[in-house]
């Protein structure tokens, strides 16, 4: 039967997930995530002596793809932040994220400029916001390990799940004022706020109604059990949808709508997030595939010694001074200090972001950010996948000989992590019937 569709390469992409899910546990004894094994994946079965598929690095599909998967991650990340739980503890979060992030774009911008040869301040701008947002998923084990203080886990947790949302707009920002001459910047960066607040307005709208439907239906019996799942992964999708439709951003109405929704629902409807994590998370392992099969190969190829030296500088300093800075004041122990700032691995955002402005900018421009994203995000997700558990057993230790009152003991609220490239299965309920919960602490 003749159809469009690529046979073999869903045969491989298949089975490169069931050969993940098969040697995952032993893999992952070894410090080896899942970005670390997709990429090589990704990387194998398009390159060198097995060279099994040809995937275009051009093709519409892998850009929907990614976008679509940002779009989710995004939702869900704001989702798990509660603002209500969140306002009892906004200090440390409010520092990194008010403080840490936008020196960490400027601080980026400024290297970008003055290291990379040609290159404009617009596109340099474009990298440093880019190449900021954080990606908790590349170093779960840290989040994991339950020797490292609640209090700090929840920083990294907190910073991570809202960090690429509001990168977001400086992203968009920047690449509207690099595409666009320098007669039309104003009208194009006027188009660009305009895209930014309606998309906000979108997904806000969407969250609320969304949340407070979901509420209603729960208290009056109509909704299934089984189906409410759906909610969430279906407003994110929708807030993404409708803010396109109406040439908006689709990234901060998803964004929007998962905080609006996570704010509102009550806890015991917060879980209902978990199922739009797991099929994020699915996703998220074709894009860190497809990062390895197209982008990883020309991306070095065509890197330059500028690009690592400012992949190492953005994985380093460009991250770890600004945390210092922005952590002044906190009481936080300088080994506190220095885990946060190192624990900034870029990762599915970083990607996607430069994906958008591989396919809006000019061809040398394009190129320039394409190396520089490669770079880094490989070097990100090789260092702090393999370091990940040695710095959280290392650090855990040492937060046991902090005394009590020490700012990293002080209690905090509840909260789920996010580990997207993991699946539990729910645990069986008392009559058995698989009605526990699957979510991780």
């Amino acid at each position: 039967m003749e159809h469009g569709l690529d046979t073999q390469v869903l045969v491989v992409v298949s089975a490169c997930v069931v050969l993940w899910a098969l040697v995952s546990g032993l893999l992952q004894r070894w410090s080896v995530s899942a970005p670390i094994a997709f990429v090589a994946l990704g990387l194998v079965v398009t390159h060198g002596p097995v060279h099994l598929v040809h995937i275009n690095p051009h093709s519409s599909t892998i850009l929907s793809l990614a976008e679509v998967t940002l779009a989710l991650v995004l939702f869900t990340d704001a989702s798990r932040v509660n603002i209500r739980q969140l306002r009892h503890d906004l200090g440390l979060p409010v520092r990194l994220l008010a403080v840490g992030l936008p020196l960490t774009i400027g601080f980026g911008t400024a290297v970008a400029f003055g290291v990379l040869p040609g290159i404009g301040i617009w596109v340099a701008a474009s990298v440093g916001a880019i190449v900021a947002p954080t990606d908790a998923a590349l170093g779960a084990t840290i989040m994991e390990d339950r020797r490292v203080p609640d209090r700090i886990r929840r920083l990294l947790n907190v910073e991570s799940g809202l960090n690429d949302g509001i990168a977001t707009p400086f992203v968009n920002l920047f690449l509207a004022g690099a595409v666009s001459t320098e007669a039309s910047h104003s009208a194009e960066l006027g188009s660009a706020v305009r895209e930014l607040l309606v998309g906000a307005g979108v997904g806000v709208g969407a969250g609320l109604l969304g949340g407070w439907l979901i509420t209603r239906a729960t208290a009056a019996g109509w909704s299934a059990p089984g189906f409410r799942p759906l909610v969430a992964l279906g407003l994110a999708l929708l807030s993404y949808g409708l803010a396109l439709q109406w040439s908006a951003n689709g990234f901060v109405a998803a964004f929007a709508a998962g905080m609006s929704f996570g704010s509102l629902v009550p806890d015991g409807l917060q879980e209902l997030v978990l199922f739009a994590e797991r099929v994020g998370g699915f996703l998220a392992l074709m894009v860190w595939l497809v990062f390895g099969a197209v982008m990883v190969a020309p991306g070095f190829q065509a890197a330059s010694w500028q690009d690592y030296v400012f992949a190492v500088l953005a994985l380093t300093v460009l991250r770890m001074v600004p945390v210092a800075l922005a952590l002044i004041g906190s009481g936080l122990d300088r080994f506190t200090v220095v885990l946060v700032g190192w624990f900034g691995p870029r990762g599915l955002a970083s990607v996607v972001f430069g994906l958008i402005a591989y396919d809006g900018l000019d061809q040398h421009s394009a190129n320039e950010v394409l190396s520089l994203v490669v770079v880094t995000v490989t070097m990100s997700v090789v260092a702090h996948g393999l370091t990940a558990g040695p710095l959280a057993a290392r650090y855990g230790d040492f937060a046991t000989t902090l005394v009590a009152h020490r700012p990293e003991h002080r209690a905090t609220a509840p909260f789920r992590t996010r580990v997207p490239l993991e699946f539990h299965m729910p645990t069986a309920g008392p009559s058995g019937d698989g009605a526990g919960s699957d979510a991780a602490a």
